[in-house]
């Protein structure tokens, strides 16, 4: 897992996110809402793809995304670039890497966490230093990924404490602190909902569940945000719960799957796995990777039938952005 990543099993078991606002290093971003509505016509610096709908406008040049008790999320919607493109088999051009400028401020406690994160005590020796971060960052849509490319760290005075460059491109899914960020670049060139996706009442859907008949209870549910299509393979993360006859959570599998939708087989790609004696880690599936066939006995065949019918269902949400 990453810096700045919260994997609360008590919390996350819910499938929800909390947007919220709760307080802010600025004032203002409490008084925000995430009304994805405010019209901002020059948002993209580039002609080859429109603006989009953007959240309410906190300051000059932020605009609000979210707040918790740690950390308020900000990006620059002037900022957005879209830095390289393709051309589609429709001959249009297909934006392939989106530069922006983020910003994000920090409590006390999210500056104390953000410094233990970095190992930066030595040059930031009080969280009462570190106010705020101002990032260029690069993403990538076809694989939902976000890099940082140089971030710098400010104190209540605005001088920097520290930098950083060149980070490494990363995967956003529901887990990642960086995932506001991502949605509202990426929507502001393509303006497809990733925002709205994320913040659904149905952005998770069940795939199955089974009981052994003594209280033990194993579910299973995708996250529709991270959807997309490549050929004939649904692509998503899924987040597999066993929970005991008293509730309590006794293991977490949060998986990146590839599914084989005509073909009825399914492979997991990255396996985090969770459990109250061993804490988040990474390990390898029992399959290696490969492929296996999803059979009518199986509990996860009602899984696959649901993911058959989203996606053609869906068909425009899981090909967005797609190069194919």
């Amino acid at each position: 897992m990453n810096k700045r990543i919260l994997l609360l099993p008590l919390m996350l078991s819910t499938m929800t996110l909390l947007f919220a606002p709760t307080s802010d290093v600025s004032g203002a971003a409490a008084k925000a809402q995430v009304v994805v509505e405010a019209k901002a016509s020059s948002a993209v610096k580039n002609d080859q793809s429109p603006a989009t709908k953007l959240p309410k406008q906190t300051q000059d040049r932020w605009y609000w995304l979210y707040s918790d008790k740690n950390y308020s999320k900000f990006f620059d919607p002037t900022s957005v670039v879209v830095m390289h493109s393709v051309t589609g088999k429709d001959k249009k051009k297909i934006p392939t890497e989106i530069q922006a400028i983020i910003k994000t401020g920090y409590s006390y406690g999210g500056a104390k966490e953000t410094i233990a994160t970095f190992g930066i005590g030595e040059v930031v020796t009080s969280p009462n230093q570190l106010a705020s971060s101002i990032a260029t960052v690069s993403v990538n849509p076809q694989n939902r990924t976000l890099q940082y490319l140089k971030e710098d760290f400010y104190d209540p005075q605005g001088q920097v404490v520290w930098s950083r460059a060149n980070g490494a491109a990363k995967e956003v899914n529901s887990q990642e602190f960086d995932e506001s960020f991502y949605a509202a670049i990426v929507d502001a060139v393509f303006r497809q909902g990733e925002m709205e996706r994320c913040q659904a009442k149905d952005r998770w859907i069940d795939l199955w569940k089974e009981s052994d008949g003594k209280g033990m209870l194993t579910s299973a549910t995708a996250d529709t945000s991270t959807m997309r299509l490549r050929g004939d393979n649904l692509i998503f993360w899924e987040w597999l719960e066993r929970k005991d006859a008293k509730n309590n959570v006794l293991e977490i599998k949060f998986m990146k799957k590839a599914v084989n939708l005509p073909n009825n087989t399914e492979r997991v790609i990255i396996l985090n796995y969770w459990s109250p004696g061993t804490n988040w880690e990474t390990v390898e599936d029992d399959m290696a990777g490969s492929y296996r066939l999803i059979q009518l006995k199986d509990p996860d065949y009602k899984g696959l039938v649901r993911l058959q019918a989203f996606a053609k269902g869906y068909s425009s949400w899981v090909k967005r952005y797609s190069l194919e």
